[in-house]
């Protein structure tokens, strides 16, 4: 009497899941085909049968079955393999890091890819996979500016502590300038790249007609900016824009400004003697991106500024005031998120970065 398999039995949770997965059309079709294998199996097929409508051997239908009544879905997973030995290991990796701590062949600013597999006498592709693994790219660039101010750290303090914690019933500006700003007269519009993207285009060549220079007070609390646009960037202009400020606050209001260390900046003690109830707080030296108006800088250049088409200062004034108009309605405090602030960021090894 010929001996009968047993009905496949499994958890409800379980069976749903081969069914999901053996239904997987973006699934591997390794691991669709062992749900199948599961499923028949569970519905009590014979294993012939199951083996003719998957066009596989039954001894693959006896494994699988095997391994699943023993193990669950866990049993339908690859058994680790040895494999191959890895041909670049540790020892190759601090070679590469090593090297680019070297200075590079004659003639090259720095290492690249292909040069690293030449000094090495390795393959490209070794070298590639290695540097995308350590999150290494040799071709992007970014530039720094390290502070050297001496007294950085209780300059920087009292900058964020102004931003975290401002004083009660007080104003916080954060004030700069954004200098000679170039009325560029050239031909804007879309064009249509190789791959058949449309973008935003302007011709190479432009024509001069000038500069302006814009002042501008972000109100910390509130957001919104107050600026004047003007010919020149002297002191004199500096101080007016103060006092066009002052005019919309008491006289016996606190207000704490905070400024880079540009020329026109310093030196103001005459000034500040006729308004006591005026502070100044310099950034620390080489740190001007401590100061929260540069952000607002970033945004009105990307909206006014980038491939925009002047034919005059004129116009470039009318759009930086219209700009400054519109974003009042839209104003809303920024968010001082940089938790540490250090004077230097650099780090003098990529070792020292990937340890």
């Amino acid at each position: 009497m010929p001996r009968t398999t047993p009905i496949l039995t499994c958890e409800p949770q379980q069976r749903k899941e081969i069914e999901l997965l053996a239904a997987s059309r973006t699934g591997e079709a390794r691991f669709v085909e062992r749900a199948k294998i599961i499923l028949g199996c569970l519905q009590g097929k014979p294993m012939n049968q199951i083996a003719r409508e998957l066009g596989i051997r039954p001894n693959t239908v006896i494994q699988w079955r095997q391994r699943f009544s023993a193990q669950g879905i866990a049993g339908l997973s690859d058994r680790p393999r040895s494999g191959k030995p890895a041909l670049y290991g540790a020892e190759f990796r601090k070679q590469v890091l090593d090297l680019l701590e070297t200075p590079a062949p004659k003639g090259q600013a720095c290492w690249d890819g292909p040069s690293v597999a030449k000094h090495l006498n390795v393959s490209d592709d070794a070298v590639w996979r290695l540097l995308r693994k350590e999150g290494i790219c040799l071709s992007r660039q970014r530039s720094w500016c390290v502070s050297t101010d001496p007294e950085f750290v209780s300059k920087a303090a009292d900058i964020v502590g102004l931003y975290l914690n401002p004083p009660e019933n007080a104003l916080v500006l954060s004030i700069d300038e954004k200098p000679s700003i170039q009325a560029l007269e050239r031909a804007t519009g879309y064009v249509q790249t190789t791959d058949g993207k449309i973008v935003r285009g302007y011709k190479s060549t432009y024509k001069r007609h000038g500069t302006l220079n814009l002042f501008a007070a972000l109100n910390i609390a509130k957001g919104s900016v107050k600026g004047k646009v003007t010919q020149y960037k002297r002191r004199v202009e500096f101080l007016a824009f103060m006092d066009e400020l002052l005019l919309d606050y008491p006289a016996d209001k606190e207000i704490h400004v905070i400024l880079d260390n540009y020329c026109i900046h310093k030196k103001n003690t005459a000034w500040l003697e006729e308004h006591p109830n005026v502070y100044f707080h310099f950034t620390p030296t080489s740190a001007s991106w401590l100061n929260m108006v540069e952000i607002w800088f970033g945004i009105f250049s990307r909206k006014t500024l980038r491939g925009a088409n002047f034919k005059n200062t004129t116009e470039l004034r009318e759009a930086i005031e219209a700009y400054l108009e519109s974003y009042q309605e839209i104003a809303k405090p920024f968010i001082w998120k940089k938790r540490e602030v250090k004077g230097s960021q650099l780090k003098n090894t990529i070792v020292n970065l990937c340890n």
